[in-house]
């Protein structure tokens, strides 16, 4: 259950997202139904950054497609400062969008090769009307500067950019009309280790400047951490813990969220070795058939019968401001305090 107190940038009430499998050429029918997103539910507060991790598949992208209305919703609801914009149009969703942009995952798809970067970063201040042809080359100047590019860049093309400084770009396009709310599709998977931290600290540098609020998606925990403030971990389209960043790493509750953290490498190669991680079996059920129940039954090594695989876990509070979804949740995580890494013993 999602607690809305009514200072909420975001409120996102039991979302769904699924696509139909249809057969036939001219009468088609629908055989099956792909479960992307299955009732996802969370609340995000001005400024606050929420990190969502996950596995492949398990819906994290198709969830911010449908935040930003890219994707429709099947169900469910969408409240973007007090108003409900899950069902609105195109054009009623246009004011909106000026305050919701979207960092893309691949640096080198989200550009258009053909357009020059002046014309990529300034296209939405030219979509809003904001401003005079001057204005709004001196505007895209100034961000090209604000993210760490040379304003005479704004010529170039995409190619002539590393990967780095072509999502510094896409950074620069995403901050053009001043949003409030930028969703972050992994915005870093494709760089460099070390690209990968400068991105980062000019993300959570320009959040303090401009007060921004992130939605932030990455399959490394490690960069999780360093930005979070809330943790979300799916599941196969629905949420299994939600948690501050420090509660979740330092006191996992889910089965899932355990082993993910178990997998986390540890610095120190000796404790790297004594550490026992979970080791989970089997593949990821297909979305199209996933299990009854609770949809981790199958590779849970807390697994009980007559209970995971027949009711489904309600996503509840465990401690205050810590919401999981499991009926037999972890009772404890040992932790070696002075590297702040977890590790898994053999009786958990």
């Amino acid at each position: 259950m999602t607690t809305v107190t009514g200072d909420e940038l975001l409120v996102v009430e039991d979302l769904t997202k699924h696509f139909p499998i249809t057969q036939g050429i001219i009468f088609q029918k629908e055989v099956a139904t792909v479960k992307a997103v299955d009732g996802v539910s969370f609340s995000l507060h001005h400024g606050e950054t929420l990190g969502i991790v996950g596995e492949s598949g398990c819906g994290k992208s198709t969830l911010v497609r449908c935040i930003l209305k890219l994707l429709e919703p099947s169900s469910g609801k969408i409240t973007f400062e007090g108003t409900d914009i899950t069902k609105l149009s195109r054009s009623q969703m246009r004011p909106y969008r000026r305050n919701m942009m979207m960092v893309f995952q691949d640096p080198y798809a989200s550009l258009n090769a053909r357009k020059r970067v002046g014309y990529i970063v300034g296209e939405a201040l030219e979509i809003h009307g904001i401003g005079t042809p001057a204005e709004q080359k001196r505007r895209v100047q100034e961000l090209l500067e604000v993210v760490g590019l040379n304003p005479e860049h704004y010529n170039r093309f995409p190619h002539e950019f590393s990967g780095g400084q072509r999502q510094r770009v896409g950074i620069a396009r995403a901050l053009a009309v001043n949003p409030k709310l930028i969703l972050c599709d992994e915005p870093v998977s494709a760089l460099d280790v070390s690209v990968q931290a400068q991105i980062l600290n000019l993300l959570k540098d320009l959040q303090k400047e401009f007060g921004l609020t992130y939605v932030f998606i990455a399959h490394d925990l490690n960069v999780v951490r360093h930005i979070s403030d809330r943790v979300m971990v799916m599941y196969l389209g629905k949420p299994a813990e939600l948690a501050s960043r420090d509660e979740l790493y330092a006191n996992p509750k889910h089965p899932y969220t355990g082993a993910l953290l178990s997998a986390v490498p540890i610095p120190d190669p000796k404790k790297g070795r004594a550490r026992r991680p979970v080791m989970l079996e089997g593949d990821v059920p297909s979305p199209v058939n996933p299990p009854s129940a609770c949809n981790f039954h199958p590779r849970c090594p807390r697994f009980h019968e007559g209970t995971c695989d027949v009711d489904t876990p309600a996503f509840d509070e465990v401690s205050p401001d810590h919401q999981v979804a499991c009926h037999y949740p972890l009772e404890r995580w040992p932790m070696d305090m002075r590297l702040n890494v977890p590790v898994v013993t053999a009786t958990e």
